[in-house]
């Protein structure tokens, strides 16, 4: 396979702000770098190549007026001509879109045999030049955002027709899109979903990757920089990285540290955003927030506390990250929102612990690597509350740290490499689905500690589940569509042919265009359901508080349960307000409200009555609460070793059998004693190298063989409570469905 990327804002391969050239997308550029290095050294891929703008401009020598760049290992940066060849910034390029796509799309024709099987286009300029490719010469389009508009326009407050355009550019790309890649469950489950065009079917979370640390990089070109800054340089660093924009938020940044009794005398502040000349200039957003730093050190009289050096090279980022480490410091991210936040990733890899944003990715950062604490930077006394605790904790910011260096190894460039390839696979050549009249049998099963939680035994899954073709195989879980692709990839887990999510509440079947959303299936379910009086019903209710905003589906009302016996009273308070619905309570604490027509096992039935399949060929396997009426429901039941307490009445029915061993193996011993479907590898037999992967095929399998060999294991480290050891917050959402 030959992947293109495009992307148009970026000044590749050099440091344009040094120049007086403004460019806000630096981190994204590396982002794209890094990708597509990765993807190159895949056998799978045949190459790789960046297509961006080119451009004239005597600051920076000729380089960008050359076509064609080797940037090594595989990877080529093309440039294509617009109708004006001066540099320009952002905003300034949309007027060059016509020209450039054309440019675009004539090299891609000259290319012949040798042109692209697949576009990325990154951001939403980028994608309107991949519609057109696809309209011309029938190549698919995969689409990553990056930052999105309408989370800006929503945190900033402003707006203005510049804006308005790009978030119609997004919509536009977004239902265009054969696939979208998101970085964070926040990125997929909200952000994206704020788009009237979005369908869920078509995003895919796949987590951008992060090089190991620098080995032997030492603290000296850190020390160097801040030195001027600072007067004691032992006190423990508090380091922020971020783009001088408004959404960073890093003058607050510099009030929460000036507002938190005992930080300033504790703990020393570093600032590093980006490069400056001059801090009077108003007309740009830079330059209002680098005046707001330099301000904000000046009223709270911050002088030998606070560094914000004007200039810094690439290289003194990884020793300012070295230093913080040595310095027993943490790495913090105030945003008011971030789309990802791979500056986690980065301390991380040094080693360093993380206070960060409660809004957007960083949520599923610090609840995957366990290296921190989130906070809401709008409440000063929280964040700083929780910045404070971690720098005077010793024991969990040591173990924080160790958590920090073990998880993040698992998430590496080449790891997203292998998922981005699984995607674009399916969109290249879409597998001919299997449509059998009627499947010979059909396996339901749970997820989160069903065909997870020991790699191994869930390798031998996808083992068996290559060797079964006259099998359905659907899963059903508490997760949304993405977090269910997710988890599954994570763990080396093959896609399915039906996804039941959320709890029962959404089916998504496969087709030969991917995955679609059964229409039907939520209209049967929208017959009596009314969770807005549902939600005003139980908004003062004592023994139960609301799961975070993106837990809550449109058929399913979630929340989290404080006391024993609050299923029971909620149950009772729904009778007597005359309002049907079904609750359904797991592993003691998470509590789902559905429609009476919903849940696991309606949708199995729903799925086997269109499948023509009857009970006694359907199988289903679980281990906690919300599996319950599945497993009661169906002929034939597994129930694995490790189930929860829950669902210990289900033990002794004769439908049920209750394996010996745990996870994924006790799957495949219940359905050999069901089916007597044997439980062991059936490779499939091998196929051309040219092939391009299907399901079940062999590049599929090595792609498998792959990600298991990085998926994640149990994770290493404690976990830091939250400050105060509170209940669970909003903020900790993304992790409740770990156990479904």
């Amino acid at each position: 396979m030959r992947i293109s990327h495009i992307a148009l804002g970026g000044c590749f391969r050099a440091p344009p702000v040094e120049y007086g050239i403004t460019e806000d997308t630096g981190g994204h550029i590396a982002y794209i770098m890094d990708a597509a290095h990765a993807q190159a050294q895949l056998s799978q891929i045949r190459g790789v190549e960046i297509l961006t703008r080119r451009f004239s401009d005597p600051r920076l020598g000729s380089r960008y007026e050359q076509m064609h760049e080797d940037l090594g290992h595989g990877v080529r940066l093309t440039r294509i001509w617009s109708e004006d060849h001066r540099y320009l910034e952002k905003d300034a390029l949309i007027p060059q879109l016509p020209s450039f796509t054309e440019g675009v799309i004539s090299y891609l024709e000259s290319l012949g045999d040798k042109r692209p099987d697949l576009i990325h286009a990154h951001f939403a300029d980028a994608a309107e030049v991949a519609i057109a490719i696809r309209e011309r010469l029938g190549i698919p389009f995969i689409y990553t955002a990056h930052s999105l508009a309408i989370d800006k326009r929503e945190v900033t407050g402003q707006t203005n027709p510049s804006l308005e355009a790009r978030i119609e550019r997004e919509g536009r790309a977004i239902a265009e899109a054969d696939a979208i890649i998101a970085s964070s469950r926040d990125e997929a489950e909200r952000q994206l979903m704020c788009y009237p065009s979005a369908r869920q079917e078509r995003i895919h979370r796949v987590m951008p990757g992060i090089g190991p640390c620098e080995k032997g990089c030492d603290s000296r070109r850190a020390r160097k920089l801040l030195q001027p800054f600072l007067r004691d340089m032992d006190k423990p660093l508090i380091l922020t990285i971020a783009r001088p924009v408004a959404k960073k938020n890093l003058p607050a940044l510099v009030d929460i540290y000036a507002e938190t009794p005992g930080l300033r005398e504790k703990a020393n502040l570093a600032v590093i955003a980006g490069l400056r000349d001059e801090i009077g200039d108003e007309t740009t957003e830079s330059g209002r927030v680098h005046r707001g730093l330099v301000e904000a050190v000046d009223r709270h009289n911050l002088y030998g506390c606070v560094a914000y050096p004007k200039k810094h090279e690439p290289e003194d980022i990884a020793s300012l990250y070295t230093l913080a480490s040595e310095a027993r410091g943490i790495f913090v991210n105030p945003a008011l929102t971030e789309p990802f936040g791979l500056t986690l990733l980065e301390a991380a890899s040094y080693g360093l612990p993380v206070v960060a944003t409660a809004h957007g990715g960083p949520v599923d950062i610090v609840d995957l690597l366990h290296h921190g604490v989130c906070a809401d930077p709008g409440d000063h006394k929280a964040f700083g509350g929780a910045i404070l605790e971690l720098i005077d904790d010793d024991q969990r910011r040591a173990e924080a740290a160790q958590a920090a260096r073990t998880n993040s190894a698992r998430w590496n460039w080449k790891r997203y490499a292998l998922e981005h390839l699984r995607i674009a696979n399916r969109l290249v050549r879409r597998p001919r689905v299997l449509r059998l009249a009627t499947p010979e049998m059909a396996l339901f099963s749970d997820i989160d500690n069903t065909l997870t939680g020991n790699l191994r035994a869930s390798a031998r899954f996808a083992d068996w589940r290559y060797g079964q073709r006259g099998w359905l195989f659907a899963v059903a879980t508490g997760r949304s569509l993405p977090e269910a692709r997710f988890t599954l990839s994570r763990w080396g887990l093959p896609e399915p042919d039906l996804f039941i999510s959320s709890v029962g509440s959404e089916i998504y079947r496969s087709s030969e265009e991917g995955l679609v959303f059964d229409s039907d299936y939520a209209d049967h379910l929208s017959q009596g359901w009314e969770p807005d009086r549902i939600r005003e019903l139980l908004r003062d209710c004592p023994v139960i508080v609301p799961q975070a905003d993106i837990e809550q589906r449109r058929f399913k009302v979630s929340y989290y349960t404080l006391t024993e016996g609050a299923r029971q009273q909620v149950c009772r308070l729904l009778s007597e307000a005359g309002l049907k619905a079904r609750v359904i309570l797991s592993h003691g604490n998470f509590l789902d409200i559905l429609p009476e027509r919903a849940g696991k096992a309606a949708a199995m039935r729903w799925v086997a009555e269109r499948r023509t399949l009857q009970m006694a060929q359907c199988v289903a396997a679980g281990d906690s609460g919300n599996d319950s009426d599945l497993l009661e429901s169906c002929h034939r039941s597994i129930i694995v070793r490790n189930h929860s307490a829950e669902l210990d009445h289900l033990v002794d029915l004769p439908n049920v059998y209750r394996s010996s061993k745990p996870f994924a193996d006790g799957v495949l011993e219940g359905v050999e004693r069901w089916a007597g479907a044997r439980a062991t590898p059936r490779r499939m037999p091998q196929a051309p190298a040219s092939e391009k992967a299907a399901p079940g095929s062999k590049l599929e399998r090595e792609l498998v063989d792959a990600l298991s060999a990085v998926a994640a294991a149990p994770e290493a480290g404690a976990k830091p409570k939250t400050p105060g050891g509170a209940a669970p917050k909003a903020a900790e959402g993304p992790g409740r469905r770990d156990l479904h």
